[in-house]
């Protein structure tokens, strides 16, 4: 997939970023209508409680990942029009209807990670697009109580007025806010010990991460010689793909972990120079808005296994196992590339 992706990458650089945005369209209702067959029985695969993926025999095709891509085009195609429309609330509004859409799909499979990481993505290409900036005040605002709205009635609300969510959801913003669970009114001893024990369970995977992260030392333990994972207190199921980055800190310590943050710092800053160095609106946006999505899902991803978020299904770039999102981690910062070579054709 490394093979195949930078392949991917190097045939983005061969056409202008011009000549592929005015496709965006194309690929931005191609992506929807994917999202859509994959929530249809028999065409998306189901697994772990979700229909995220398309089974092609030799390959798991996960649509969600490569929507991102083709939504960033899209949007960046649109925002790109003059600074002074963008001051018209209308087009600030079909801006966050490119969302909306391919946002609710993707909540709908569920993958809640995925669709989250395109709200800071449409957020800073909103504000770099010029919109006015009390548009953006009202916007978080909006978001920000809604979550907080959401948040008390997941954890505080009587179940009968709680939002319908799926269990492993709920679990894990109340091991994220460490809130206890509740026995029923009269429980027995019995029943509130096997509720402690499902606690304890449930906060398995972060507490193991933690330990990962701590016990690794300055240095590490060596390849392969990090216990969590090697004897399994790490489940296997996610240690090589969203909880990579206990691996990485107990093989190889502090310094291994500040390694990967200074190689993700490089690729990052150097989108943001590219995007500086973009001579029209079109190029500049494109770069922020892979900027944004590859440091969302480092953000999200380590932040959850430090604790500091709570654990979502975001894989860390180029480091987490999954075809897809290797492809399209590939292709994101081969467009990076594109807005650099044909900077100077404008």
């Amino acid at each position: 997939y490394y093979a195949l992706g930078a392949a991917a990458a190097a045939t983005v650089c061969v056409v202008d970023y011009r000549t592929l945005a005015r496709f965006s369209l194309v690929l931005y209702w191609g992506a929807i209508l994917i999202l859509v067959l994959v929530l249809i029985p028999g065409i998306g695969a189901m697994r772990f409680g979700a229909r995220r993926w398309i089974d092609l025999g030799f390959f798991q095709f996960q649509p969600s990942e490569f929507a991102k891509l083709a939504f960033i085009l899209a949007q960046a195609h649109f925002l790109s029009r003059p600074v002074e429309e963008m001051k018209l609330l209308r087009n600030f509004l079909k801006g966050l209807g490119l969302l909306l859409l391919p946002f609710a799909l993707i909540m709908i499979e569920p993958d809640l990670g995925s669709a989250l990481v395109l709200v800071p993505t449409t957020f800073v290409m909103l504000f770099v697009a010029g919109a006015p900036k009390r548009y953006l005040f009202r916007l978080v605002a909006a978001i920000a109580l809604l979550a907080a709205l959401f948040l008390v009635d997941v954890l505080l609300a009587p179940p009968q007025w709680q939002l319908k969510l799926h269990d492993y959801q709920k679990t894990r913003l109340l091991v994220f806010f460490g809130v206890d669970y509740k026995a029923r009114p009269g429980a027995t001893k019995a029943e509130r010990d096997a509720l402690a024990r499902k606690q304890w369970d449930d906060s398995h995977n972060v507490r193991q991460a933690m330990i990962s992260v701590g016990s690794g030392g300055l240095f590490g333990k060596g390849y392969r010689q990090g216990t969590q994972n090697a004897l399994g207190y790490l489940p296997r199921g996610v240690a090589h793909n969203d909880f990579i980055f206990p691996v990485i800190a107990e093989e190889k310590g502090f310094i291994g972990s500040v390694a990967v943050l200074v190689l993700y710092g490089t690729v990052l800053l150097t989108g943001v120079r590219i995007a500086g160095r973009a001579r029209d609106r079109l190029g500049k946006l494109l770069a922020v808005g892979v900027v944004t999505l590859i440091f969302s899902h480092v953000f999200i991803n380590i932040g959850m296994n430090l604790r500091i978020m709570p654990v979502t299904g975001v894989p860390l770039p180029l480091l987490s196992y999954g075809g897809s999102s290797v492809l399209v981690s590939l292709m994101a910062i081969g467009l990076l590339q594109n807005v650099y070579i044909y900077r100077k054709t404008y």
